[in-house]
């Protein structure tokens, strides 16, 4: 084989220089090596932050997304615009921006108090529609011992089937001293609410806002036109038979208004000592008078006083202010104190006369007289 002096120059032994540059680099590129490995493993010690904080948040999400729609930054009305008395079938669709004020008064307590959990309601606010049973709401959380959901649930009338877990979820977190409550109109004049009630819990307790039925039905009937300008008048709807003088009682805005009927339901199932109520009139003129008899059934220290009220002349009812300070008083939304059509007084007395013997009885049933007649 012919000898080749290409191949003889790789066999040629490199010299001590050439020796020396190779150990110099394989030096460089351990440490360099060396270098990265570290800096991996200090980075993979350091929190992600950008990621920690996204799952920081996913608690509160979720549990916003279980609350309700609110009524605004605070207990004492700020920001309230929502007519949520009226709003109960869309709590899927608003449910989240409750947790905005449910939420604002427990955040620190939550922190602070990690005993806390979501309990069942022991007290409900079960009527009536257009009684005043948002504003009751909203003056008892101001209370501190008092977490109600902002939003009506509608879980005794509409939601049952979805079970009492469910029903519990939607609750705010409380500590064992303070009282869960909720508040749905419409569970007074739904039939099978009493005995889903009674099942959950014979003990509860039971709040009814009442207000004059004629003037009830009439602030029922302004609400639904503000939503549907179409309907019919007043009075067409009022009667079966106009000529006749036949009141028309398959209508909502007048059954609701049988209050003894309702609660004739209701007493088969609690005794009377388990419901309270308040008159939605005093709820307006004297709101620190009612207040403390609602804060005495329900076992409460009378901590919201006369001091939390101003009565706004403008709107026609009490508005809430902070007892420190001098910031001006905050009042339930645009949708409340709506201005009531002019109804043809001969209607309103066939109401007045319709209602008296349903009134009567209810006075009796109650030991209380509303003075409606």
């Amino acid at each position: 084989m012919e000898y080749s002096p290409i191949l003889h120059s790789f066999h040629v032994v490199p010299s001590s220089y050439v020796k020396n540059k190779l150990l110099v680099f394989c030096v460089m590129l351990s440490l360099w090596v060396y270098m990265i490995y570290c800096c991996v493993g200090y980075c993979s010690t350091v929190p992600n932050l950008t990621f920690g904080s996204a799952r920081s948040h996913e608690p509160d999400a979720a549990a916003a997304d279980r609350q309700g729609p609110s009524l605004g930054a605070s207990r004492d009305l700020l920001n309230n615009e929502s007519d949520l008395d009226s709003r109960g079938d869309e709590w899927d669709e608003v449910r989240g921006e409750a947790t905005n004020i449910n939420n604002n008064n427990v955040v620190t307590s939550s922190f602070l108090n990690e005993t806390e959990s979501k309990k069942l309601p022991r007290a409900i606010i079960i009527g009536v529609k257009k009684g005043g049973t948002r504003a009751l709401l909203e003056f008892l959380r101001l209370h501190p011992d008092i977490r109600a959901v902002g939003a009506e649930p509608h879980f005794f009338d509409r939601n049952y089937y979805k079970g009492l877990e469910w029903y519990r979820d939607l609750m705010p977190k409380s500590s064992e001293g303070q009282l869960t409550m909720e508040k749905t109109p419409s569970y007074f004049v739904t039939r099978e609410v009493p005995a889903r009630i009674y099942t959950m819990s014979k003990d509860t307790k039971l709040i009814v806002v009442v207000r004059d039925p004629v003037t009830r039905a009439i602030s029922d009937y302004t609400q639904t036109r503000s939503k549907k300008p179409d309907i019919p008048p007043f009075e067409s709807l009022t009667f079966k038979n106009m000529s006749a003088g036949l009141i028309d009682t398959t209508w909502s805005a007048v059954q609701i208004g049988l209050y003894a009927k309702h609660l004739e339901r209701w007493l088969q199932f609690f005794p009377m000592e388990q419901l309270l109520f308040v008159s939605g009139e005093r709820l307006i003129t004297d709101p620190a008078g009612e207040m403390a008899r609602v804060q005495d059934f329900l076992g409460l220290r009378k901590v919201v006083t006369e001091k939390y009220f101003h009565f706004n002349p403008a709107k026609g009812f009490p508005c809430l202010k902070r007892p420190e300070g001098i910031s001006k008083p905050h009042c339930l939304g645009k949708t409340k104190g709506r201005t009531h059509p002019n109804i043809d007084p001969e209607v309103v007395q066939s109401l007045r006369d319709f209602y008296k013997p349903f009134n009567r009885k209810f006075y009796k049933m109650t030991g209380q007289d509303f003075g409606w007649d």
